[in-house]
């Protein structure tokens, strides 16, 4: 059973929030029609990348209609579907209202996509008493401000708050302590796991390993020695294994990054680094603009299903090399990537500091620094005298 020493995480999460929203903004224009209550979809346009599902009310969902599928799928399955296009700009209006007021209730909030976040229980411990009454006040209050619901998953692992948030909805309230994972969660088919996107379920699958049980089942040693990184992460996610804790939303913002949603998914590893390239360098260009070195390089892979995914790793010294960002974020996506088609990448960097602050390095590291430096001096020096020669465009980079 959990203990009153236990830390408790909440996730919180907007039930279909595109769609939420946009019901919202057009009952505030006028509309008469909740399209909560109807089928309905949030779509666009597929000259913009937008000719998917984004959103889906329930109603919808009872025709097989799936987010990430095509507007026209969509309407061979239900002739009477309503779609809106979405509205981003309201979307963060509301995501930022939404975040507001969970953090004037508990301070202790980490924001990871525009509909959710995870939220530390211990601050507001003392007035709540329990976890179950402080979700419900929170539940209860943002439907009543605000208009819309939340699913509110609670568990002891971020990982565990995250999966009950996913149960039975919408407007539910759900716990997933690591105590309750062999009858709530072992239970359930493979396919549910987090994380655990179509391709990877299918190879399961073909294993024999049907439910989250059967992988949590399987011996960590064979894992280990038979499994790749994402794997072992699913494995761990099955055992309810997550040591990881709620990073509070101002540490996220003092950093400095970009993203690109790509024109079309992108299933081939070799053309993902042309795109971490261009991004590498307009974070370097970022960071050397603002004066500031970074510590930390992370990077962000969303796939065609909107699954949203991202890796870290923390540098020996900072930098705002453009090479050393762009180095560290392909090993970060070889390490992270499943896969699954590819629709948005993103890198950031945190930590950041003054450029000019002194850098502490160790005996080693000062002397590989010295040798770089003098490497790209004399490099510089000779693309120089080619460009002289040659003229400027002589010289490329071959990523490029």
């Amino acid at each position: 059973m959990i203990s009153v020493s236990d830390n408790i995480i909440f996730h919180i999460d907007v039930n279909s929030a595109f769609l939420s929203w946009s019901a919202l903004k057009l009952l505030n224009e006028g509309s008469k029609l909740d399209i909560r209550t109807v089928p309905a979809i949030v779509g666009g346009d597929q000259e913009t990348r937008h000719g998917i599902v984004v959103a889906k009310s329930i109603p919808a969902k009872k025709y097989g209609i799936h987010t990430a599928d095509t507007v026209a799928s969509a309407f061979k399955k239900c002739p009477e579907l309503i779609s809106v296009p979405p509205d981003h700009k309201y979307y963060w209006q509301m995501s930022n209202s939404l975040m507001e007021y969970v953090s004037d209730i508990c301070p202790v909030i980490e924001q990871v996509s525009v509909d959710e976040c995870y939220m530390d229980f211990e601050p507001i411990r003392k007035r709540f008493g329990s976890a179950e009454t402080a979700a419900r006040y929170i539940k209860d209050g943002i439907k009543e401000k605000f208009g819309f619901t939340v699913n509110i998953g609670i568990s002891d692992r971020k990982v565990l708050a995250k999966m009950a948030s996913d149960f039975e909805k919408p407007d539910k309230i759900h716990t997933l302590y690591s105590y309750e994972i062999k009858n709530k969660l072992w239970p359930l088919p493979i396919d549910e796991l987090y994380m655990c996107g179509k391709s990877t379920a299918a190879g399961f699958k073909r294993l024999g390993i049907k439910t989250i049980g059967d992988l949590a089942a399987i011996d960590h040693k064979f894992v280990e020695d038979t499994y790749n990184k994402h794997q072992l992460m699913l494995w761990r996610f099955a055992n309810g294994i997550d040591d990881s804790t709620v990073n509070p939303e101002k540490e996220q913002a003092k950093g400095v990054g970009n993203s690109t949603t790509l024109p079309s998914n992108l299933t081939d590893r070799k053309n993902a680094y042309p795109v971490l390239k261009k991004l590498a360098k307009s974070v370097s260009d970022r960071l050397k603009k603002k004066k500031l070195t970074a510590q930390t390089v992370c990077v962000q892979i969303k796939y065609d299903d909107f699954r949203s995914v991202s890796r870290q790793t923390q540098l020996n010294s900072a930098t705002n090399a453009e090479n050393d960002i762009f180095r560290e974020s392909c090993r970060l996506f070889d390490e992270l990537w499943n896969g699954e088609p590819v629709r948005l990448l993103g890198i950031r960097t945190t930590k950041v500091s003054d450029e000019n602050a002194p850098k502490q390095l160790d005996l080693f590291s000062y002397q590989q620094e010295m040798k770089n430096d003098m490497r790209r001096e004399k490099l510089k020096k000779m693309l120089e005298e080619v460009r002289v020669k040659f003229g400027d465009d002589s010289v490329k980079k071959g990523s490029l």
